[in-house]
């Protein structure tokens, strides 16, 4: 498969690692902050988004992670050219009404997730089950914490908000959510409050614990490094470029649609 990166931080750097490490080929790199940097792959590098297919070496798709402000203007570039985009950049996602009207009037596809690890997705799919689990018993409370590096960009975390998403589509007696601290230290019953935390060079912690007066049940998921957002966009990728009923995927997807062909 052939590869365009939109991005060459530290994560792009990352992908282009995992992408080589099985087996795929990095054509076309596209960041206008490292125009001294020469890819690893000894991919072409652009400061701009090409104008034409065949100026972006005509890849099967491109992997993009670089910033909110930049990415959905990054995806309906991808979407003009008719190529494939897997997208990992957060916190734009207020914007996928028109980035998803893009992509269906270019009749392409687009793979977003707020987090590629497998792990996290996997991770998603447990503190569902626990939450449907703790639901009828009003004695468990739930609530939980993220913790990253002090860098990071957004707070709460992408990761964080499609957690609590998953246990209030689950949770009858749960339907808000509180992200910053509660007024006057109370927090209605109806309301899970989940904290932020920002700390050195710290990868990604996210916990859910369900805690009652007699015990308490926590799940945790912590990132070692970011070789698995990685490994997972460059999978979900794949899956992406794969065919269906023998035409190429198109429409708007995410990890979970992934998730979907691979577990039973």
């Amino acid at each position: 498969m052939k590869i365009a990166l939109i991005g060459y931080g530290k994560m792009g750097k990352m992908i282009e690692t995992a992408a080589l490490d099985r087996g795929h080929k990095i054509t076309l790199v596209i960041d206008p902050f490292v125009s001294d940097v020469q890819p690893v792959s000894g991919a072409v590098l652009l400061g701009s988004f090409p104008s034409t297919a065949d100026d972006a070496g005509n890849p099967d798709l491109f992997i993009e992670f670089t910033q909110a402000k930049t990415a959905p203007d990054n995806i309906k570039a991808a979407a003009a050219l008719g190529i494939p985009i897997v997208c990992g950049t957060t916190a734009w996602f207020e914007k996928l009404p028109e980035v998803t009207a893009a992509i269906e009037k270019a009749g392409t596809a687009l793979l977003w997730a707020s987090n590629f690890s497998l792990g996290v997705n996997l991770f998603y799919r447990i503190a569902g089950y626990a939450a449907a689990l703790a639901d009828p018993f009003a004695e468990y409370d739930v609530g939980g914490i993220e913790v990253h590096h002090r860098k990071k960009a957004d707070s709460p975390s992408g990761t964080a908000k499609t957690l609590i998403e998953q246990v209030l589509a689950v949770m009858k007696r749960k339907n808000k959510v509180l992200w910053g601290e509660p007024a006057g230290g109370l927090l209605a019953e109806d309301t899970i409050h989940y904290a932020s935390q920002r700390c050195g060079s710290v990868p990604g912690t996210h916990s859910l614990f369900f805690d009652s007066p007699a015990d308490t049940i926590e799940i945790i998921h912590t990132a070692r490094s970011r070789e698995g957002f990685a490994s997972g966009a460059v999978i979900a990728a794949e899956w992406l470029a794969g065919s269906e009923g023998g035409e190429l995927r198109r429409g708007v997807f995410t990890m979970d649609d992934v998730l979907k062909d691979i577990l039973p």
